[in-house]
């Protein structure tokens, strides 16, 4: 079976399936991939930076994807003492586990183009 390629410790198909589940349900907003991808490519960010830097996303589904990471214990939120108070993100040491899940379909992604666009 395919999933057993995907874990080959892993001999219960359903673990392979409860496992790409799991990731999924992390993965699947329509921002999250491009809000981890903002961070593994720029650290440390402020709110209205990662806004600036993702187009399309309203403040509202920001403030919410950062939550979700938070839960999910991808992201780090630190509130900094100045005037005015200002908020950094960053990913985890977990977080940044997803360096090459990102990169991995980003390459995918640019392959697809490719085969797509072709005549």
């Amino acid at each position: 079976m395919i999933f057993n390629t995907l874990n080959p410790n892993t001999h219960d198909c359903k673990t392979n399936q409860r496992g790409m589940q799991d990731a999924l349900d992390v993965l699947k907003g329509k921002w999250t991939v491009y809000v981890i991808g903002h961070l593994v490519l720029h650290g440390k960010s402020r709110f209205n930076e990662m806004q600036r830097a993702i187009p399309g996303i309203t403040s509202k589904m920001l403030s919410k994807e950062l939550k979700d990471l938070e839960v999910n214990k991808l992201l780090k939120r630190t509130v900094i003492d100045s005037m005015p108070v200002a908020v950094e993100y960053e990913l985890t040491e977990y977080g940044s586990t997803l360096k090459t899940v990102i990169s991995e379909i980003t390459r995918w992604g640019l392959e697809h183009r490719k085969v797509i666009m072709q005549p």
